[in-house]
């Protein structure tokens, strides 16, 4: 499995590397936007970790790899990390055993078998600055941060938070100040600030506790996501459900700040941006009667139709854009450069025959996990034609 970066790049998290003039291989973290998807960089020292990356954890200005194949290890991209064309700016830290890893902009928490570790990005300390030991269950699953035994990890002091014992966790995704759990039943719980209707309670008023999604309930979901301000989750059916703040278009519903923003930009290069046959005066008045189409906060969870023939097997979130997974194609449908209210396939992926698997959505950039198409068809012992 092979990871994919692009999007914003000032600190180096993607890592791209680059020929030189001379034919030698530099970093280019001095990058700030990449456009297409680029390859992340799998050097790292052989003597302590493998070379197989199987998860991805994203802030805004870092990115954190686990290592997994044999010994497991960490390794780190972005601000405050080292920069050298040997390692891409990846520093390593010891994390042997580590099963799961969260990240913030100030801290990184791992999990291990028996405990749970935070430890200080800013600080840089040789030793954890909270740590938690826990005992998993008689079948010894492994924890799924940033949900730990009883409760969940926050994204600052105090660490650990408490959950209501009647909710049977099975996922927790935390947004930039609210937080949705699925539970084991496929019930979805939010809670938090709920200023952008990204609790999907259908107001815009917080809440301290866990409250039902009602608009969803009896239809049984099998995953959660969530943004700076808004949400996502997908129905057993593969059916993807969005609902909070849309001005950049990132629910894939229409936004009129992002239309207005195009038209503005149309105006500015000279390009025609509106029906000639139809008057100026005419079309203004048009465009006043179908304002109500636009949408900048969708407070009750709202079925995206992101492709017919098609189901969406992964979703995640950054601060204005979203990414998906279909099932059928393997392919990323993500808010592209070019900023765009309805899901857009990136055709990277088709052009070079091969199929996603995974996707994790940084505050402004995404991260996509693939494998070649005849890797995926052998994995799931099918046919397929490229």
């Amino acid at each position: 499995m092979r990871w994919f970066g692009f999007g914003f790049n000032a600190f180096g998290q993607i890592c791209v590397q680059e020929k030189s003039g001379r034919g030698e291989s530099s970093s280019a973290p001095h990058q700030v936007k990449i456009s297409h998807p680029a390859e992340l960089s799998s050097h790292v020292d052989r003597s302590r970790c493998c070379l197989k990356t199987s998860q991805i954890r994203v802030s805004w200005s870092r990115r954190a790899s686990l290592h997994l194949e044999g010994d497991s290890c960490l390794s780190l991209a972005g601000f405050g990390e080292s920069v050298s064309s040997e390692d891409c700016g990846i520093s390593k830290i010891e994390s042997r055993g580590c099963k799961d890893l969260f990240i913030s902009e100030s801290h990184l928490t791992l999990a291990f078998p028996d405990r749970i570790e935070t430890w200080d990005l800013q600080k840089r300390e040789k030793s954890p600055s909270w740590s938690m030991d826990i005992k998993t269950d008689a079948e010894g699953s492994d924890v799924n941060l940033p949900l730990v035994p009883g409760g969940y990890i926050a994204l600052k002091p105090p660490f650990y938070c408490t959950l209501p014992g009647h909710l049977k966790a099975r996922s927790l995704a935390l947004g930039a100040e609210h937080a949705v759990l699925l539970t084991a039943t496929g019930a979805v719980y939010s809670w938090g600030l709920g200023s952008h209707g990204q609790l999907g309670h259908g107001g815009l008023t917080s809440e301290e506790e866990p409250r039902v999604v009602e608009a969803l309930w009896g239809m049984p979901m099998t995953h959660v996501a969530t943004g700076g301000w808004h949400s996502a989750c997908i129905s057993d059916g593969g059916d993807l459900y969005v609902w909070g703040w849309n001005e950049s278009g990132q629910l894939g519903l229409p936004s009129r700040g992002l239309r207005k923003s195009q038209q503005k930009t149309s105006q500015q290069t000279g390009e025609l941006c509106c029906d000639t046959s139809t008057p100026p005066d005419e079309k203004l008045k048009e465009e006043e009667e179908h304002e109500d189409v636009f949408i900048s906060i969708q407070a009750f969870p709202a079925l995206l139709d992101v492709s017919s023939s098609c189901e969406i097997r992964a979703v995640s979130c950054g601060s204005r854009h979203t990414a998906a997974v279909t099932r059928e194609y393997g392919q990323l449908g993500h808010q592209t450069v070019t900023s765009s209210d309805e899901p857009q396939r990136v055709e990277f992926f088709r052009a070079e025959q091969m199929r996603v698997l995974d996707v994790v959505c940084g505050t402004w950039n995404t991260f996509a996990a693939a494998v070649k198409e005849e890797v995926a068809c052998a994995e799931n012992s099918t046919k397929c034609t490229c």
